[in-house]
């Protein structure tokens, strides 16, 4: 057998993000994928001893600008749980709306991307019209688009109107018919369920044993989220996108779930909001160590952090999704058509900037 090794990424037309494969062919037959990691490396986690706590809460929203707000607040409450300190019940509610909407944000986005992957560009350009109305969203509760700086350790920076936040879940109510017909393509469309289903499937037993997390896990049939239980989400009612199939496709439906099911929790949160402020006062340093784990739009992200009394933490350490996923991928890449690559790395809903900080 007359193997050829063909080197996919960091940069590709079809790749979103600078991941880098070396694919290993047997004619156009997957037969091995080397990842290598470690292209956009920042050092994000050594500048944590060299910063004050509080100012951090910045840096760590660098990490990923899809998702930046989930780190800021997952660094924060990681801070929150060494000082023992209780965040006041609108900062939490504030907090799940602006996850949600991350959430929604993050999804389109990867729709729009798995679209583009496999050739359907109306369908990407459809997603992201959507996804835009969200970021202006995002851009007149918080003044930003990417990086956003509205949350802080103990809790918010500042308020957002109850009329606002009314208006913001009225109008992701309005998005809801168009957002049915364009994720009723994903689903029913015959092209795109002829490039989906059955796909790269990840049984229930392997994606257990592999460590994947996120919506790649639900879609094998496991029910993991780590909103189930945490305290943020208390009274809200939702339950885990779940699907059994394991393939492309199922990970597609999973994520479709998910997005109608953040704007039924935005509308839940923003309709019973407390009014006991925004933020709790911080009167010691951390000193100890906690971790956070969070449920990101791509899985489950683990935020560690050690202080010692002092302004500046001795570690902070940040196990992200994507990592946890990568592995899955080089095993479900193994076996398969060289066309089909692009779209099964996206079905991880890969983030590079995070994995690699």
């Amino acid at each position: 057998m007359k193997t050829t090794i063909v080197p996919l990424g960091p940069q590709h037309p079809v790749l979103p993000e600078p991941l880098s494969f070396d694919l290993v062919l047997d004619n156009e037959r997957v037969i091995d994928a080397v990842p290598s990691i470690g292209f956009i490396h920042r050092g994000l986690e050594l500048l944590a001893p060299k910063r004050d706590f509080e100012e951090y809460v910045m840096i760590a929203e660098r990490v990923c600008g899809i998702c930046s707000f989930m780190h800021g607040m997952g660094y924060s409450s990681a801070v929150e749980s060494v000082l023992a300190l209780p965040v006041p019940r609108r900062a939490r509610q504030l907090r799940v709306i602006l996850a949600e909407l991350s959430r929604v944000h993050s999804h389109l986005l990867w729709l729009g991307l798995a679209a583009d992957a496999f050739g359907f560009e109306n369908l990407f350009m459809q997603t992201w019209r959507l996804r835009e109305e969200v970021l202006d969203m995002f851009e007149e509760t918080t003044g930003g688009r990417v990086i956003f700086n509205i949350v802080k350790v103990g809790g918010m920076r500042k308020d957002i109107e109850d009329a606002t936040l009314s208006r913001i879940s009225s109008r992701l109510t309005a998005m809801k018919p168009q957002l049915k017909e364009i994720t009723d393509i994903f689903l029913n469309d015959y092209t795109v369920k002829h490039r989906l289903s059955g796909l790269a499937v990840l049984p229930e037993a392997e994606a257990r044993e592999l460590g994947v997390v996120g919506p790649m896990l639900r879609a094998s049939g496991v029910v993991s989220d780590q909103r189930l239980g945490n305290p943020m989400y208390e009274g809200l009612r939702w339950e885990a996108a779940v699907e059994k199939d394991g393939d492309c496709h199922a990970r597609c439906r999973v994520r479709v779930k998910e997005i109608f099911q953040s704007i039924d929790i935005i509308a839940q949160a923003a309709g019973a909001m407390a009014a006991d402020g925004i933020a709790a006062k911080i009167a010691s340093a951390p000193n100890g160590e906690a971790f956070y784990r969070a449920e990101q739009p791509r899985g489950e992200a683990i935020y560690y952090v050690r202080g010692n009394g002092t302004r500046m933490l001795e570690r902070f350490r940040l196990r992200t999704p994507t990592f946890a996923n990568v592995p899955a991928v080089v095993k479900l890449l193994k076996g398969t058509e060289l066309a089909d690559v692009p779209t099964i790395i996206l079905t991880i809903d890969p983030c590079i900037s995070c994995m690699e900080r």
